[in-house]
């Protein structure tokens, strides 16, 4: 079956446009996975990708996930709850366009609607500009959280481009 589905690209220029979310408990920490640990990024993946039709890396061996998290352009950073997994986000720096892309973000289900995702996002968002560059972009279409978009625009993202695509 072929699906349409409006895809949103965004993107955020300046540091100081960052509408940030609010910090939750100090329970919440927020760390870059160093070393790296391919199984946190396929868990993530798998386990928020499901309910939004992330497909493209299923099909993936254990080797291309290594190769993909080794990659010294690829940063991902895991919030917790304690010692409980709560959600991620990977950065793609294109240091030869000084950008930096937020490739996938989310947040597992039993942590969602809780005004977690504004303060993920805030943060993906700083450590982007931490690589002083000149612009953060992502793309988010309609198969993502409802409240996805509009997290986005909330923290001061703006869509440069939109379009219709067939999966």
């Amino acid at each position: 079956m072929i699906e349409e589905v409006k895809r949103n690209y965004l993107e955020i220029s300046s540091l100081k446009d960052l509408n940030e979310g609010n910090k939750p408990s100090e329970d919440y920490s927020l760390n870059l996975i160093d070393p790296i640990n391919f199984q946190l990024n396929k868990f993530f993946y798998k386990n928020i990708g499901k309910k939004h039709k992330w497909v493209d890396r299923l099909i993936w061996n254990e080797q291309k996930w290594i190769d993909y998290v080794s990659s010294e352009k690829v940063k991902t950073y895991v919030l917790k709850n304690k010692n409980d997994l709560v959600g991620f986000f990977e950065l793609i720096f294109h240091f030869e366009k000084k950008e930096v892309e937020i490739a996938y973000f989310g947040i597992l289900e039993e942590y969602q609607n809780k005004k977690l995702g504004s303060f993920l996002l805030s943060e993906a968002i700083k450590r982007s500009f931490d690589e002083n560059v000149k612009r953060v972009w992502l793309h988010t279409c309609s198969l993502d959280h409802k409240n996805a978009l509009s997290n986005y625009i909330a923290r001061g993202m703006r869509i440069f481009k939109s379009e219709i695509v067939k999966i």
